[in-house]
């Protein structure tokens, strides 16, 4: 008999037993209380395991699950159950005109909310995080890894102020002269509204550090994130700016913190990220059961443009801490 199939003869992963999202494709609006009130938050689960639930956190802020339906190519083949979710003011949930929401505690006690009404538990719960999403991850890990299996952070150094010295020192240098004068000014000016700036920035910073290929090559669900961004929430927490971080999120800095992160947690980084990757290799050593992918030919978006490395070594870390094998 195949233990893979259920009693109807269908595969056991994708049978939806006892589960009360089977009508809507594994699509849930999740409520979520908040200072001002209660919302609602979009997922998606795809495939069943008992073991392994990742929930995936995108970036931005402000920006949608979109982008990451590249893990659709490959952790179906893996057979791991994993869950897409637009955080609050993202555009498949509410969207509050509610400026004091968009803080970075609130976002963390969102996803606890989410955690629970999901059924998420240590047993088999991994939090993945890329970018924003990695600040996301890494603040919810310092207050609640008690729940956490599994710790993922993708592209995302965990100092905004050593963030900025690298754009400055190293990325910005690397432009040509004048074009970086050109920047510089129209950020000195405030004028990110200019469409120069982004004529400036897509073929000599983007194609380089955030997703090293042609613009008119870009993944349409990438298009599609960057339709939907929410600048309400972006602005505030990110600033205007596209070479380093001038909003809230200006200080932040978990440098100091991160050997507290006890649970298994894989690092990414990329050589032609917008952040460090020397920066993120010392984070994988610094919490205490750390462990450093690194995707030579990746950008930010390695997910994209060093894939099969990235998916590969992704894959194998959680495989390998459902078997037991340490970080």
């Amino acid at each position: 008999m195949n233990t893979d199939l259920d009693e109807r003869g269908l595969l056991r992963e994708f049978s939806g037993v006892n589960r009360n999202d089977i009508l809507s494709g594994g699509v849930q609006m999740i409520p979520v209380e908040t200072p001002k009130g209660t919302f609602r938050v979009w997922t998606k689960r795809i495939g069943n395991h008992p073991t392994i639930k990742v929930l995936l956190l995108h970036g931005g802020p402000g920006l949608t699950h979109e982008y990451l339906e590249a893990f659709d190519s490959y952790f179906p083949g893996a057979s791991f159950e994993y869950y897409y979710y637009d955080q609050l003011g993202s555009y498949y949930s509410d969207q509050p005109a509610e400026p004091d929401l968009w803080e970075l505690p609130r976002f963390v006690e969102e996803v606890e909310q989410v955690r629970q009404f999901l059924g998420l538990e240590q047993e088999n719960f991994y939090l993945y995080g890329q970018s924003w999403g990695g600040i996301l991850a890494i603040e919810y890990a310092l207050k609640y890894q008690q729940h956490l299996k599994g710790l993922i952070v993708s592209n995302m150094m965990a100092s905004i102020p050593a963030y900025n010295d690298y754009a400055q020192q190293v990325l910005m240098p690397a432009m040509a002269p004048e074009v970086a004068a050109e920047i510089e000014q129209i950020e000195a000016q405030a004028d990110y509204d200019n469409p120069r700036y982004m004529e400036l920035l897509i073929p000599h910073h983007y194609v380089h550090h955030v997703l090293r290929m042609p613009p008119e090559q870009w993944p349409e669900p990438l298009n599609r994130a960057f339709k939907h961004l929410n600048p309400d929430i972006y602005v505030p927490l990110q600033g205007p700016s596209e070479l380093g971080v001038k909003g809230k999120l200006l200080n932040w800095d978990r440098t100091a913190d991160l050997a507290k992160i006890a649970v298994p947690t894989l690092v990414i980084g990329s050589r032609h990220d917008t952040m460090n990757p020397a920066h993120l290799e010392w984070m994988a050593k610094t919490v205490s059961q750390g462990r450093y992918l690194f995707c030579p030919q990746g950008s930010h978006l390695a997910i994209y443009d060093d894939r099969q490395v990235y998916f590969d070594g992704l894959i194998q870390f959680i495989q390998d801490i459902d078997a037991g094998i340490d970080a």
